[in-house]
């Protein structure tokens, strides 16, 4: 999104990019009958069959057409990676995160549309994407009203220089783009999800609901996740308590143990992007059951088509029913491989030994 970010602050638009190397491995073995003991701070998610996507009638396209789909049994982070986890890895590797990283003019022109002008110089300059709350209501079509290109903006500072992390070591880290999941995954001993791993944990054994805690509509009065309320983007009522995000198990978990896979952040899996992968899975289309799927071979994205794009699930503090219904159990999009937005975060999978 990068890319377009710099077009924006130019023309004023906003978007994202930026490719990396690892895609999820090879198929899992096959889980054991017993379930196994799940490392520190993670959870065992039974293999087992169930329904991917949704033809609710919230559910989006993307979502659509819902299919069986069968995964092996894996370990699966209880939340989303925190500060406090991601400040360790920071700590013991040096590692600096796509946002703290100044873009290259090459890499920038190589994603514009052809016949853009290219950015002046001086932008090329470490920063992120920054949630900004509107004075007024302004259309739902255009996300340039809300979103701005903030340098300095990252992980320790997320909505810009001058703002701190301080005092949320257990706040979801934000700003992560694909390719800083995949590094600190790895530095774990741990990967990222598949999309369909990932759909098979928020469900919780709830096979078939909207939401990742069944049927029953979100409360205002006793909130089930941390989305917005109020009217968006520019009136948010804080029914929930929080503006931005919420402590990680600020919510109760859900049926495997897992908190916050609806709302806080979006989260990074391993799959490349398409908005019509369903459809184009001939196994599916068969009505066959979709074994171990890792998605498409490479991204389409007509929103970003110069911007190949990582699927994110799970919606964020942003999510409203007015605007983004995805915080639901089969939400889904794509989002760039250099974004670091300011309500992005991840959680770590790990194949069963």
């Amino acid at each position: 999104m990068r890319h377009v970010a710099f077009v924006a602050a130019l023309a004023i638009a906003a978007s994202f990019d930026r490719v990396a190397a690892q895609d999820a491995p090879a198929e899992a073995p096959a889980a054991a009958s017993k379930s196994p003991t799940p490392p520190a701070g993670m959870v065992w998610i039974p293999g087992g069959e169930f329904t991917m996507g949704s033809d609710h009638a919230d559910a989006r396209p993307e979502e659509r057409p819902p299919h069986r789909v069968r995964v092996d049994g894996f370990f699966l982070d209880a939340t989303e990676v925190t500060n406090a986890q991601f400040r360790k890895f920071v700590e013991a590797t040096g590692y600096k995160t796509v946002a703290e990283v100044a873009p290259t003019m090459e890499e920038i022109v190589a994603q514009l549309p052809p016949g853009t002008p290219p950015p002046p110089k001086e932008l090329l300059v470490p920063g992120s994407l920054v949630f900004r709350k509107t004075r007024e209501r302004v259309p739902l079509s255009d996300h340039r009203a809300w979103w701005a290109w903030v340098p300095g903006a990252q992980w320790r500072h997320p909505e810009g220089p001058g703002s701190t992390i301080d005092g949320k070591d257990d706040h979801p880290v934000v700003h992560i783009a694909w390719d800083d999941a995949v590094a600190y995954a790895q530095w774990a001993g741990k990967r990222l999800p598949t999309e369909a791993e990932w759909e098979r944990a928020a469900r919780g054994g709830l096979d078939g609901k909207n939401y990742v805690w069944g049927d029953a509509p979100y409360s205002r009065k006793k909130p089930q996740a941390n989305i917005w309320q109020g009217d968006f983007p520019y009136r948010n009522t804080l029914e929930d308590g929080y503006v931005r995000t919420a402590p990680v198990k600020s919510y109760a978990p859900n049926g495997y143990g897992l908190y916050d896979m609806s709302g806080n952040v979006w989260e990074w899996c391993s799959d490349w992007y398409r908005p019509d992968a369903f459809v184009l899975d001939v196994r599916a289309a068969r009505g066959e059951v979709v074994v171990r799927p890792r998605g498409p071979s490479r991204s389409r994205d007509p929103r970003e088509p110069y911007s190949p794009s990582r699927v994110t699930r799970g919606g964020s503090f942003l999510c409203c029913d007015s605007y983004c219904k995805a915080y639901r159990a089969s939400g889904r999009r794509g989002t760039a491989a250099d974004t670091g937005l300011s309500h992005v975060g991840f959680r770590c999978a790990k194949s069963a030994e």
